[in-house]
């Protein structure tokens, strides 16, 4: 009788693991701190002065050996968690690692993000023997704010320090693709997200700052294939953001997809009903465009990720 319950307990737990994408519906990764000995220019000892790297890992029977960081979008005042871990085991369903950052915002501005992301690429690549990674096969993608911070990734990035005497630091910050969705992109008015500006910049940034968080006007042939998906009607952060950036694309020869959906809010998740759904479908093209540039497995993707509103910000 002891057998049959021991039975019935391993059959519950494997169908936990499979209905989860292969990983344990309450397995949390444990985040890495990205600077063990502090975070540049750290203003405490605090988990807001403390970035980390939450690895989400695909199951073993379908990951291609791809990965993606997600920064999560949040206006450079809070990090969203909608757009962390139902993210990241979204891409797990198609066989990509999700790796969830955790950057420093608010009462940091401006380049305490951006050395977040570099710092979060070039440790994924130092470590992708050991998760079983691709290190030319690490893309970036962002939410809003999020957005932004991944296209400065993408235009801002170097070959790393060979001398350094962190290893970490000897590899390079390019990310191989990158993924923008409703992205913040200029620093200028009329289409700036002035929130994400002051959030970012300050009160008064100088012109050269402005210009240098300006992505779009960065682009350039070395720039990573993107994919870039907004709304036409988004009165929080306006499509030109994404129109701008794909044209500088264009212009710079680089590839690019971009879907421009007629309805929905800056926030799709909050989106109702027929919009909802069309909203939704994104994400299936997203997994094509993925599979085209063999990051993602040819399995059925998972649902659209969704959120529940009532839990509190991070």
């Amino acid at each position: 009788m002891q057998g049959n319950y021991w039975s019935v307990w391993v059959w519950a737990v494997i169908s936990i693991w499979v209905g989860s994408g292969g990983v344990l519906a309450a397995e949390e990764p444990k985040p890495i701190v990205l600077w063990p000995d502090g975070a540049p220019g750290a203003l405490g000892q605090e988990q807001a002065d403390i970035p980390t790297l939450a690895p989400y890992l695909a199951p073993a029977d379908r990951a291609t050996g791809a990965a993606i960081i997600i920064c999560p979008g949040g206006g450079y005042h809070h990090v969203s968690p909608a757009h962390g871990e139902p993210v990241a085991r979204w891409l797990n369903s198609i066989g990509v690692a999700g790796f969830v950052l955790k950057y420093r915002h608010l009462k940091y501005k401006h380049p305490a993000p951006f050395q977040d992301i570099q710092r979060a690429i070039r440790l994924v690549r130092a470590r992708a023997a050991e998760w079983r990674l691709d290190p030319k096969r690490i893309g970036v993608m962002g939410f809003s704010a999020g957005g932004h911070l991944a296209s400065m990734a993408a235009v801002h990035f170097d070959p790393g320090k060979p001398d350094a005497p962190d290893p970490i630091e000897r590899l390079s910050s390019r990310p191989d693709l990158l993924i923008l969705s409703v992205a913040v992109i200029t620093m200028r008015p009329p289409y700036a997200h002035a929130g994400s500006v002051k959030n970012l910049l300050g009160e008064n940034p100088s012109p050269e700052l402005i210009a240098f968080c300006s992505t779009d006007e960065h682009v350039r042939p070395d720039t990573p294939p993107t994919f870039i998906v907004s709304s036409w009607s988004d009165e929080g952060v306006p499509v030109e953001n994404s129109l701008r950036f794909a044209l500088a694309l264009r212009q710079a020869k680089v590839p690019c997809e971009i879907h421009i959906y007629e309805r929905g809010p800056h926030n799709f998740l909050l989106a109702k009903g027929e919009v909802r759904r069309v909203l939704d479908s994104w994400w299936e093209r997203l997994a094509d465009w993925l599979r085209l540039q063999g990051f993602a497995a040819h399995t059925p993707a998972g649902p659209p990720p969704t959120w529940d509103y009532s839990q509190p910000k991070k």
